[in-house]
């Protein structure tokens, strides 16, 4: 059963946040970019939380998407297919580490789909077949 592993949420002050999410529920930093003020990724060792500069103001402050960890991501584009063939997950950029598509459900909220997790940092390049590399 594919599962929500994943939640991102949209701030102007990434440190500020990420400093709240550590000292109230204890939540350790994975990764951060390294601009200040870019964005900051934490785990409970379970749930991770991805914590997005919002810089622009396009969108408001708060929760942006979500992310479901699965075994096999087609079985999942197929099921959208079948509800839905505008839904079918687009290719997440390159220099996106986490998840390597993203669509929507009727309403619009955004997801993100992921076959190796959101534990483990990986560029496109790392999800090549070693003899495309």
């Amino acid at each position: 059963m594919p599962k929500i592993r994943h939640l991102a949420i949209r701030t102007e002050d990434t440190g500020k946040l990420a400093t709240f999410y550590k000292d109230v529920f204890e939540m350790e930093i994975l990764n951060k970019d390294r601009e200040e003020g870019g964005a900051i990724y934490m785990t409970d060792g379970y749930l991770n939380l991805a914590i997005l500069p919002n810089h622009e103001q396009n969108a408001p402050n708060g929760l942006y998407h979500f992310g479901f960890e699965v075994e096999n991501a087609e079985t999942i584009v197929e099921r959208l297919r079948k509800v839905n063939a505008n839904k079918v997950p687009k290719q997440r950029p390159a220099d996106r580490l986490y998840a390597e598509t993203r669509s929507s459900d009727p309403d619009g909220n955004l997801f993100d789909i992921s076959e190796h997790g959101f534990m483990i940092v990986e560029t496109v390049d790392d999800r090549k077949p070693k003899q495309q590399k």
